[in-house]
Formats: structure tokens, C-alpha cells, sequence
């Protein structure tokens, strides 16, 4: 009886002994605060979305989603004159070119995304609500592209004030702000 007692108490230390040393169960690995909806996380050296470079040197492709193409008809831009500080407000349809007037720019204005993100190499909408309102333009003086940089696609313009100089339009006479979407 005795033998069957110690060895009773041998197996209880095992499993105590063994149990204890168990190895722990990797815990997940917690997520890093999330981006603000809408923002896309750009690989180490990666220009952001104003260049539409990718590192491998391919352009990113503009995708309207089937809800939203059609519901955006305009975009208001608010057009200021550095000097005198004087705004004006401009409606101006999607896909369309336009001029600055009493200047020699003209700004060729893209699609609107009403929620910007970039997703691998395509920039698109992640849904049909204004969370990130932006919309993509090419600025011209004369035949010279000066925004985005000459040989890039789309340069972004954000109604998200803490966007806005992001990747701002940059002119010595003109700031152009992207205002609202306009409805179809």
C-alpha cells in the first residue's frame, strides 16, 4: 500500500511539475492603432498617392466601384489668390478641363472618391460615404504639367482639412482646395 501511495504522490508532482512548465500559449500579437478610415499604408519609400508611382515603377490604376460611378456629377474648388487672400468657389463636372481665370492654368479635373484609400496598386473608394473626400487633378501652365510632378497621373486634392497639405496644389499665386463633392 505504501508503494501505491508513493507512487500516487510521484505522478501528482509530475503533473504538477509538468503542468506548471507547460509552455504558454502564444498570446495574439496586438494590432497597431488603426489608420484614419480611408488611408491607405504606403511601403517603406513609397511616394503617397499624389505621385501614383509604385516602387516598381508602374502607374496605380484609378477604380470607380459600380456604387459610386454616376452618383458625383461636380466637385466645388476653392480657388485662392495668395496676394490678396481672395476666395473664390468654382463648381467644376468630373472629367472635364478647366482654367483658372486671369491666369494661364488650366486644371484638368479626375475622378471624385468619396472615401480615398489605396489598396495595393489601384487607388479606389472603400465605400459611397464622404469619409475621405478626394478628388484626383492635373494642373497645366501652358503645355508644362506642374502638378503633379510632370510624368506622374494624378495629383490628390482632400476636403479633410488635415489632409489638405498633405500633398498640397503648390503655386506662387494660386492655392486650389478641393470644397465638396457636388450630387448627380
Amino acid at each position: 500500500m505504501n508503494k501505491k501511495i508513493v507512487i500516487a504522490v510521484m505522478l501528482s508532482l509530475a503533473l504538477v511539475y509538468f503542468g506548471g512548465c507547460k509552455k504558454k500559449e502564444q498570446q495574439p500579437v496586438p494590432k497597431a492603432p488603426a489608420m484614419p478610415q480611408g488611408m491607405g499604408v504606403l511601403p517603406q519609400g513609397q511616394a503617397a498617392p499624389q505621385g501614383h508611382q509604385m516602387m516598381s515603377g508602374g502607374k496605380l490604376e484609378v477604380v470607380v466601384p459600380k456604387i459610386i460611378k454616376g452618383k458625383w456629377s461636380s466637385v466645388k474648388l476653392l480657388v485662392e489668390e495668395k496676394d490678396t487672400k481672395k476666395v473664390q468657389e468654382y463648381t467644376v463636372k468630373l472629367n472635364s478641363e478647366w482654367k483658372i481665370p486671369g491666369s494661364t492654368l488650366k486644371v484638368t479635373v479626375g475622378e471624385f472618391l468619396p472615401d480615398f484609400i489605396m489598396d495595393g496598386s489601384k487607388i479606389t473608394s472603400g465605400s459611397a460615404n464622404l469619409n475621405n473626400p478626394a478628388v484626383g487633378i492635373k494642373v497645366t501652365d501652358g503645355d508644362k504639367q506642374i502638378f503633379p510632378a510632370p510624368g506622374k497621373q494624378w495629383g490628390w486634392l482632400w476636403s479633410r482639412k488635415e489632409l489638405q497639405s498633405a500633398h498640397p496644389f503648390e503655386h506662387a499665386r494660386f492655392n486650389v482646395m478641393l470644397k465638396e463633392p457636388v450630387k448627380k
